[in-house]
């Protein structure tokens, strides 16, 4: 301001008492001088600068010159326009600077935009995306305190100098509501972190002048970056997962092929034993040949399991008569059902399916060996079936405990079991995901009904076998 008012009085002295020149002269000179001044202070200072120049112009240069009159009434005239001209041009001047200004910040924003999504895109690994983003966004923008809240794992991730003085709650409710404000007297700036419109976090920035685009741009790299880092570990995850489990089915293919060698020259052993002995041994060697090959069935179950949980199922599809499946597949667990009541409502009509035998076995016996656990010894299982629209359907009934209606939609999930039971119950919770990958891979779908106290139904449906298919 006194630098502004100096140039004027500078310009008034010169002019008054040591240059001797019209007064067009001066007032171009004072107009001039009044840009200078928007050009290097601003608006207010332009404006001082001008009301100054016209009170000089009037007094030293307009007659009666010492006074703050004017004689000639086409001076008033002048000294408008004058004051007019002046006071537009230094808006004019200070709108410009200002316009300069900000496109100067905006391509300083732009350059830290650019900067931190190359910083966004090298991320590690090896620690937390979100820790890793806030202290990219705290180096870039040289902010003093940046704190990043990751949804997902419910954590405040803070980087920068000084912590920035918001709450966890606060960052979380930013993120649930989807809501952005600005705490003016702290000067903190808080605003969601979405992608797609699924809300990931909030992000809190402590201080810094960056604009509101700047800001939510930040946020949508914050968001992308961080969904980026997800969806890597995820597939990293997913690859571990499936070369694991393409590890374990190799590993039991052979297993089984080690272990069906034996098993055969026990059974032929014992076979060749019980021609030659008497009754007694023939009665052992009978139970010796039963068990091996209830262990050869197990080795082959289990080659198949191996096979279903690495995605590899290979179907042998086959017309069948639905009697003939649930007949073979009991026989399997006849030991399991020495002492178990099992009712079969099997109608004689029933259309024939097409499907393969084995694996469609594998999953009976997993839904009757489910119902044998978690059902009272003394009650009777029920296996039914009766044609439908999209083919056979076929269940197998219990009069356990029932499911709890919150469990029902997790019950088919790998590895999950039902969390009251788990600790009493033996199992690994893949039997059920077993079924229904087998149904699945036969085009069919898997269900049940349930209500606690009542039991549980469990039923799957099989494709009809076309009539020139019928066995």
């Amino acid at each position: 301001m006194a630098g502004a008012l100096a140039l004027i009085a500078g310009i008034t002295l010169v002019y008054s008492r040591l240059l001797s020149v019209n007064s067009t002269t001066v007032a171009l000179s004072f107009l001039l001088a009044i840009l200078a001044v928007a050009t290097a202070w601003g608006l207010l200072e332009a404006v001082v600068a001008s009301v100054a120049a016209m009170l000089c112009f009037n007094y030293f240069f307009l007659p009666p010159a010492g006074a703050l009159t004017i004689a000639d009434p086409q001076n008033w005239v002048a000294l408008f326009v004058f004051v007019v001209t002046s006071i537009v041009a230094s808006q004019l001047s200070a709108s410009a600077k200002r316009r300069a200004f900000e496109a100067t910040l905006r391509q300083h924003e732009m350059e830290r935009l650019y900067a931190l999504s190359r910083g966004l895109m090298l991320l590690d690994d090896r620690s937390a995306a979100a820790g890793q983003v806030s202290y990219q966004i705290a180096q870039v923008f040289e902010l003093p305190g940046v704190a990043l809240f990751d949804r997902e794992h419910d954590r405040v991730y803070r980087a920068g100098p000084h912590d920035v003085p918001v709450s966890h709650a606060k960052l979380r409710d930013a993120a649930v509501q989807g809501t952005a404000f600005h705490e003016v007297a702290a000067n903190i700036s808080i605003l969601p972190v979405s992608l797609g419109g699924a809300p990931i976090g909030s992000l809190a920035i402590d201080g810094g002048a960056i604009s509101d685009t700047a800001l939510h741009a930040i946020a949508n790299l914050a968001a992308i970056a961080v969904e980026r880092a997800r969806a890597q570990e995820l597939a990293t995850r997913a690859e571990v997962a499936r070369q694991n489990q393409e590890l374990k089915s190799t590993l039991l293919d052979a297993l089984a092929h080690e272990f069906n060698t034996p098993l055969t020259s026990i059974k032929a052993a014992a076979s060749a034993m019980s021609a030659e002995n008497g009754a007694p041994q023939n009665e052992l060697l009978t139970v010796i040949e039963e068990e091996t090959d209830r262990l050869s069935s197990l080795v082959t179950e289990t080659m198949q399991m191996a096979r279903i949980e690495a995605g590899n199922v290979r179907l042998e599809k086959r017309p069948h008569v639905v009697a003939e499946l649930v007949s073979s597949a009991l026989q399997r667990l006849k030991l399991l059902l020495e002492d178990r009541e099992v009712r079969r409502e099997l109608p004689d009509n029933l259309p024939a399916v097409l499907a393969d035998a084995e694996l469609v076995g594998l999953a009976l016996r997993q839904l009757v060996t489910n119902a044998l656990k978690y059902s009272n010894p003394e009650s009777p299982l029920i296996i039914r079936a009766r044609a439908g629209e999209d083919g056979v359907i076929i269940s197998v009934k219990d009069y356990g405990p029932g499911i709890p209606e919150a469990e029902l939609a997790r019950i088919f999930d790998r590895f999950y079991r039902v969390p009251d039971r788990a600790a009493r119950i033996p199992g690994a919770g893949m039997g059920l995901t077993i079924a229904r990958e087998i149904v699945s891979a036969h085009g069919g779908r898997i269900w049940v009904e349930s209500r606690p106290g009542q039991g549980s139904e469990f039923f799957f449906t099989l494709p009809c076998a076309r009539k020139d298919e019928t066995p």
